[in-house]
């Protein structure tokens, strides 16, 4: 006879199933980590070549006179950073016996190109007129929107990373000379952070089951 543990046993495991038919839990809070990092060294690159040692005041040229430079830079950065993602995210399905191509990464997937496709394309049309103070705060907005809407279909965490980076890129919009620092707090540090609990959260006991 079946007692109130065992019980309580299969009630997790179904629900356990149902998640995992329904969201995907394989996200790696490393690859977090290391996008954080990377979005960092790219702030740190795009200082070097926009600014004069010393306070932000002091330009060696304006955004606008290297558009070429900063998005082969941001270029870059992403092609690392997905390459990244895709790497740790692997690795880790592997270790867990999951399917990468699921009803919930398709759904995760959808939910987040297309706040992501809207605002790169929104991007792309300002800048082709010439209107670059926008990029950071649309960046970080768009962003933002994109990991609330894809939030459902994975960790919780995610949603709160991006009402953050809705409101940095808000505050981006109020403070359009200084776009890179919140470009490096929303890309970098809270990325940083986020990942970090992500790992210690999950991935720790993921690998030490």
């Amino acid at each position: 006879m079946k007692t109130t543990d065992h019980y309580l046993d299969e009630i997790k495991e179904i629900k356990k199933m149902m998640e995992q038919s329904t969201r995907f839990l394989s996200l790696s809070g490393l690859s977090g980590v290391l996008i954080g990092v990377y979005a960092l060294i790219g702030s740190f690159m795009a200082y070097k070549m926009i600014y004069l040692p010393g306070p932000l005041e002091y330009r060696k040229v304006y955004a606008n006179q290297i558009t070429t430079e900063l998005f082969l830079l941001a270029a870059g950065l992403l092609l690392v950073s997905l390459s990244t993602v895709v790497w740790l995210t692997f690795s880790k399905i592997r270790k867990t016996n999951q399917k990468f191509w699921s009803a919930g990464s398709r759904r995760l997937l959808i939910n987040l190109a297309i706040p992501l496709i809207t605002g790169g394309i929104l991007i792309l049309i300002f800048s082709y007129r010439g209107v670059y103070a926008v990029v950071a705060p649309f960046y970080l907005v768009f962003y933002g929107l994109a990991l609330v809407n894809a939030a459902k279909y994975t960790r919780q965490e995610i949603f709160y990373m991006g009402l953050v980076e809705i409101g940095l890129g808000l505050l981006s919009a109020l403070f359009p000379g200084i776009g890179l620092i919140f470009w490096a707090l929303g890309f970098g540090l809270v990325h940083l952070i986020y990942g970090t609990v992500m790992h210690f959260r999950y991935d720790r006991k993921t690998e030490q089951a």
